[in-house]
């Protein structure tokens, strides 16, 4: 088990992923094969389920791209079931209290982090992969350190209180969803107010003192660079249905001119 985004953060480089949300084991091929690092496979918003889910996990290894989840919510049966089919990392939306990040670590680490359930799984190749071949002990710290937790900090609740939530043992970073804090805090899509620039800051300064990777997403090219260069260690880019849009629109104008 090795979790490739997680070993290229810790080296400082930056890392690009994208939402699925196309109900499709191909469109996850496709992501890979564009040579993303990582697809966010989105159970929040798009039309998955656990079954199609793990099958969308299992299409995104085949071609090298880590597969991530956006789970439906902070329940222990959102974030056990998608870890249980193999995700190497979890986005966790709607984020209000500290106490909601503790029991989402207890449902999502194994012991003496958690306490997640334990059993072969297909995430765990039914412990017939090498990590799970010498004991509980060590699949416990190998699964700990590899599969990720990331809260979505997209709430006025989890920026208020994300210098605890960023420091807590079990979560391995931030997702920023720039979309829904913006109307939480009142100014929807005003993304060049100095108010949101500091919330972001602050975000930022929280996970650099808890020594914690940032991951934010952006729906332009323009506003990824900018999140790069902000000093976002990982951007996603946009989903994949209106990016095929975009380029279905392009092509037919560069054809048509209409």
């Amino acid at each position: 088990m090795k979790n490739n985004v997680r070993e290229r953060m810790l080296a400082g480089e930056k890392t690009l992923g994208t939402f699925m949300i196309i109900g499709s084991g191909t469109s996850a091929e496709c992501i890979g094969l564009a040579g993303y690092d990582y697809v966010i496979i989105d159970t929040e918003h798009g039309p998955f389920n656990p079954d199609s889910a793990i099958d969308y996990i299992r299409a995104a290894r085949l071609y090298g791209t880590t597969p991530f989840v956006r789970v439906q919510d902070t329940s222990r049966a959102s974030i056990l079931k998608m870890l249980d089919g193999g995700a190497m990392g979890l986005i966790i939306p709607q984020i209000h209290t500290v106490e909601e990040i503790r029991r989402i670590v207890e449902y999502g680490k194994y012991p003496p982090v958690g306490s997640r359930g334990v059993a072969p799984s297909v995430g765990t190749a039914f412990w017939q992969e090498d990590y799970a071949q010498h004991g509980l002990a060590q699949t416990f710290e190998t699964a700990n350190r590899e599969t990720m937790l990331f809260p979505q900090c997209e709430t006025v609740g989890c920026l208020e209180h994300i210098e605890k939530i960023a420091a807590i043992d079990g979560v391995d970073g931030i997702f920023v969803g720039p979309f829904d804090l913006s109307v939480a805090m009142g100014m929807p899509l005003e993304f060049e107010r100095p108010e949101f620039k500091a919330a972001l800051q602050r975000i930022l300064d929280a996970c650099k003192a808890a020594g914690k990777p940032t991951m934010i997403y952006a729906g332009t090219i323009e506003d990824a660079k900018t999140d790069f260069a902000m000093g976002f260690d990982s951007v996603t880019y946009n989903q994949d249905a209106p990016l095929l849009i975009e380029m279905l629109k392009e092509a037919k104008f560069a054809i048509l001119g209409a």
